[in-house]
């Protein structure tokens, strides 16, 4: 059966509303879809509050005690990333002057960088963990305009999969504006086999190759990835 996709608009609170009533929609912005048939590669990212800088590179920590599970699953070919975030000690509002306050900045370890992506924020916001997870297609928006252009005009998905290591995922709120958590990305195996050779959605990871290719954190990942909800065989 053919699977069908549709889009609607990302949403957004209203603190980012107000900002993008400021500077203005963009003329395209990225939907979100179903989950696609095959991913190229995957990363997953452990943010910690310790991590977290300002603008300026200064250490900005987040957070005590808060800590963040990024796994992202990329189609290049697709221009789609499926994404399971969840955060856990994290208090308070989200703050962000892009249009939502969780995001992938382009930024290696200790240094600012743009956001290139920005992804629903993990919701509810309380006591307990949040979480955010589905798919979404670019070309990609974050709201943020450097120059007079939006931070992730001409972004491609190919650029994460060349140089995880240069790419951070972080979140942002009322009082940790700089970041809650933050950390750099880094390859996991697709479909129990090493990232970039085209794994299928339903394939999987098993723990055990994920350990043994990147070591407890690719354990951590993969188990989000067995339990995160399975591709939808009729339309979503």
């Amino acid at each position: 059966m053919t699977k069908k996709t549709y889009a609607r608009p990302l949403m957004i609170g209203a603190l980012a509303g107000v900002a993008m009533l400021a500077v203005g929609m963009p003329a395209h912005a990225e939907t979100e879809v179903a989950e696609p048939s095959e991913f190229t590669s995957a990363f997953t990212v452990m943010a910690t509050p310790d991590q977290v800088i300002n603008n300026d590179g200064v250490a900005a920590p987040g957070e005590s005690g808060a800590t963040g599970t990024f796994t992202f699953r990329i189609n290049s070919e697709q221009e789609i990333i499926c994404y399971d975030i969840r955060l856990e000690g994290v208090t308070g509002d989200y703050q962000s002057p892009a249009k939502t306050a969780t995001h992938i900045h382009e930024a290696a370890v200790g240094q600012p960088g743009p956001p290139r992506i920005a992804f629903p924020n993990p919701a509810p916001v309380g006591d307990g963990p949040r979480t955010s997870s589905g798919c979404l297609q670019g070309p990609f928006t974050t709201g943020v305009l450097a120059d007079g252009v939006d931070t992730g005009e001409g972004f491609s998905l190919a650029e994460i999969a060349a140089n995880p290591a240069g790419f951070t995922g972080d979140s942002h709120t009322v009082t940790s504006p700089a970041g809650v958590v933050r950390g750099q990305l880094s390859a996991i195996p697709v479909g129990g086999v090493d990232t970039g050779a085209g794994g299928s959605a339903d394939a999987g990871i098993h723990p055990l190759a994920a350990s043994a290719a990147v070591g407890g954190v690719g354990l951590l990942a993969a188990s989000a990835l067995l339990v995160r909800r399975r591709r939808a065989s009729t339309t979503r």
